[in-house]
C-alpha cells in the first residue's frame, strides 16, 4: 500500500540537509508480545504442531516465522484435528469459537490482548443491561468479529460518520459506542461525535477503547511526519493499525507516506529529493524490520536515525493462565525430578 499527497523533486537532497527521524515509541506493543511468546512457549511446552486460528498477530514475518518453528495457523477451528492445541489470537474470538473449540475437544490456549478482553466484557454488560450497542470498526476485522460476537443481537458496526444517518436503535436513550482498538484516535472521536449528534443520551464505554500503543505511535507519528518530506510505516497490509499511521502521517502534515512490510518493499525512486525521512512501524513489527529500513537508508547517504520520544512505555502482560499452570506444573516436575537424581542413592 502507498499514500502520496504529490510528486517529490527529482534532485537529490543534499547529504548535509538529511536527517532520519525514527519515533519511539513504535513496534510491539504489550499485547502483541505476550501473544507472540505464547505461541513460542506453547511449542516449547506441548511440541509441533500447535494449531493457531488465524495470524496470531497481523504481521507476515512473524506468522513465517513461527510457522517455521511448527505453528500451524487455520482460519477456522474446523480445520484443527480433534484433540490438538489451538492459541487464539491477538484479536480475540467470538464466545461461538470458544464453544465449537470445546465441542472438538481442543486443549485452548486464549492469547487474546487483555484490552481487547475488556471490550468484550463491556459488550456483555452493556447487553445485559439492554443496551443497544454501536461498534465502531472495520467490517471483517479479526476483532470486530469477535466483539460483535458477545452480543450479535444487540449489535451493529459503524464504520463512517456517514453510516450513523441510517441506524435504527430500540430506544433512543439507551444507546452506548465500543470502538476496535486498533483505529486512528481523530477517526474514532469523529465517528463518535456523529453518533452522539443523533442519539444525545449516548453512552461512553468506561474507558477509551482505543488501546495506549496505538494512541502513543499515533502521536508520535504526529511529532516527527508534520515536516517529514517522507514517512515510512514498517508493518504488514493487514495491519489496521499500521494502515492508520501513514494516514495519520499525512494528515499531520507528511509530504508524502508509504506503507512497507520491510526495507525490500522501498522504491528508491521515493527518495528523489527527500531531505527529513521519518520512520516508525506498527503494534506488530518485530525491530529487526525498521532496522532493515534504516539500513537501507544509510546505505544510500542518509544520517543515524535520530530517536525523538513522545512517551514512555513500560506495560508487561502476564501469559494466559492455561499456559502459565501448564508451564508451572512442568517446572515442578523437572524440579522433582532433579531432586530424585540427587538423591543418596543416585548413581550407586
Amino acid at each position: 500500500m502507498s499514500i502520496d499527497l504529490g510528486t517529490p523533486a527529482v534532485l537529490p537532497a543534499d547529504e548535509a540537509e538529511r536527517a532520519v527521524l525514527l519515533a519511539a515509541p513504535r513496534g510491539y506493543c504489550a499485547g502483541v508480545d505476550r501473544a507472540v511468546i505464547t505461541v513460542e512457549q506453547a511449542l516449547d511446552l506441548y511440541g509441533a504442531p500447535v494449531y493457531v486460528r488465524k495470524q496470531i498477530v497481523h504481521n507476515k514475518h512473524v506468522v513465517s516465522d513461527l510457522e517455521s518453528r511448527g505453528a500451524i495457523f487455520v482460519e477456522e477451528i474446523a480445520e484443527v484435528p480433534a484433540g490438538s492445541t489451538v492459541v487464539f489470537s491477538a484479536h480475540g474470538v467470538s464466545p461461538e469459537v470458544h464453544r465449537q473449540a470445546a465441542e472438538r475437544d481442543l486443549k485452548a490456549i486464549d492469547a487474546t490482548c487483555p484490552l481487547v478482553t475488556k471490550v468484550h466484557h463491556e459488550a456483555r454488560r452493556f447487553a445485559a443491561e439492554d443496551y443497544d450497542i454501536l461498534l465502531i470498526g472495520h467490517e471483517g476485522h479479526e476483532e470486530v468479529e469477535g466483539t460483535a460476537g458477545e452480543a450479535p443481537e444487540r449489535t451493529q458496526l459503524v464504520q463512517t460518520p456517514a453510516d450513523v444517518a441510517g441506524l435504527e436503535v430500540r430506544d433512543p436513550e439507551k444507546v452506548a459506542w465500543l470502538s476496535q482498538t486498533t483505529l486512528s484516535v481523530d477517526e474514532t472521536l469523529e465517528i463518535v461525535a456523529a453518533i452522539r449528534e443523533r442519539f444525545p443520551a449516548l453512552i461512553d464505554p468506561p474507558s477509551d477503547d482505543i488501546c495506549y500503543a496505538t494512541q502513543n505511535r499515533q502521536l508520535a507519528i504526529k511529532e516527527i511526519g508534520k515536516d517529514a518530506d517522507l514517512v515510512i510505516v514498517v508493518g504488514s497490509a493487514n495491519s489496521s493499525n499500521s494502515v492508520r499511521l501513514a494516514e495519520v502521517a499525512l494528515e499531520a502534515g507528511a509530504k508524502a507516506a508509504y506503507r512497507v512490510d520491510d526495507a525490500g518493499e522501498i522504491d528508491e525512486a521515493w527518495l528523489d529529493g527527500v531531505a527529513t525521512v521519518s520512520v516508525t512501524s506498527g503494534a506488530s513489527v518485530p525491530e529487526s524490520l525498521v532496522e532493515g529500513v534504516l539500513a537501507y537508508l544509510a546505505e544510500r547517504g542518509y544520517p543515524d536515525a535520530r530517536a525523538v520520544h513522545t512517551a514512555e512505555e513500560s506495560l508487561i502482560f502476564a501469559l494466559p493462565p492455561e499456559l502459565r499452570r501448564d508451564m508451572k506444573a512442568r517446572d515442578a516436575a523437572a524440579a522433582r525430578e532433579a531432586g530424585a537424581g540427587s538423591g543418596p542413592s543416585a548413581g550407586a
